[in-house]
């Protein structure tokens, strides 16, 4: 890694550092410990070798789901502590309504402040609300985490797609691979979308923990994924796909006491100099196509 990317990579982490602690009233030591541990985590896996490491990086870093979370904790806990004031502030008045005689002009006032209290902690809570789902919202759409499966969305495919395929000297091959879910549609009509979910997240597992760090894995959409694979012969990448099948068929998703046998369907090209993303995908599109058409649970593939 070249010293001008190390700068530019501890620029990003203390712009994003200083970004969240000025986003959050009451940052605390535990938070910025926290962020600078997954600051660590991602620097160490770094790859020099690897053309987009260092911006796979800086996307980890710009990914604040988990900053969101803490921020909806922290607007929770202050709102319930103001409403277990408000709560004390009740019972103080009625214990007055016991006494002989009650003064009913600050009765009525207390109350009065009780529901003046109350009213603007709802305002300031639902005012918090809607702050964290406006958030939520622009992260939905400049993420490049897909939030269900946790691998990359589409939007980081084509921005990947469109690096790779603007530089016409990579020193390696570059295999893309389509994977489709077999009968996906008859699995969500007959088990629900829940079951649905719960299989992408099955074989995302499985795509994690049997690639090398170095792939690339992203959700295409619906039940699709792409996996990039590279440094590898076109003999060596068909022996993975096959691999990742084989996996995905003998493992069986255990969901609400069933066992649900899922299999999928895989597309094999490699990057050619003349490719274009949409060319690239295109030609993975149709090697899949041939194995959804041969019977599934396959891989095809079309090279040149």
């Amino acid at each position: 890694m070249q010293k001008n990317d190390l700068k530019a990579l501890i620029e990003q982490i203390y712009e994003n550092l200083i970004e969240r602690i000025d986003a959050d009233e009451k940052a605390t030591k535990a938070q910025i410990i926290n962020y600078l541990k997954d600051a660590i985590d991602v620097v160490t896996n770094i790859d020099d070798k690897d053309i987009d490491s260092i911006e796979h990086a800086k996307m980890a870093f710009n990914n604040s789901y988990r900053e969101l979370v803490n921020q909806s904790i922290v607007s929770y806990v202050n709102t319930n502590e103001k409403f277990g004031q408000l709560t004390l502030m009740h019972e103080k008045a009625l214990q007055e309504c016991t006494a002989e005689k009650i003064d009913l002009e600050t009765l009525t006032t207390k109350f009065n402040e009780i529901q003046s209290h109350m009213t603007n902690e709802v305002k300031k809570a639902n005012e918090t609300i809607s702050d964290l789902t406006n958030k939520v919202k622009v992260l939905e759409q400049t993420s490049n985490l897909d939030p269900l499966t946790k691998v990359f969305n589409r939007r980081a495919l084509s921005s990947y797609l469109s690096d790779v395929c603007a530089n016409k000297n990579i020193p390696y091959h570059l295999h893309i691979l389509m994977l489709d879910v077999d009968n996906f549609k008859k699995i969500n009509d007959t088990y629900g979308h829940i079951t649905g979910d719960k299989i992408l997240i099955f074989i995302s597992n499985i795509l994690r923990k049997t690639l090398r760090d170095g792939d690339k894995i992203f959700r295409f959409g619906g039940e699709e994924f792409t996996v990039i694979i590279n440094r590898n012969s076109d003999e060596q990448c068909e022996l993975i796909a096959n691999r990742l099948l084989r996996l995905i068929s003998s493992n069986k998703l255990i969901y609400m006491g069933e066992k649900i046998s899922v299999t999928a369907s895989i597309g094999m090209t490699k990057l050619l100099e003349t490719d274009t993303p949409d060319s690239l995908l295109s030609r993975a599109d149709g090697a899949l196509y041939v194995s959804k058409n041969n019977g599934k649970n396959m891989v095809s593939k079309v090279i040149g």
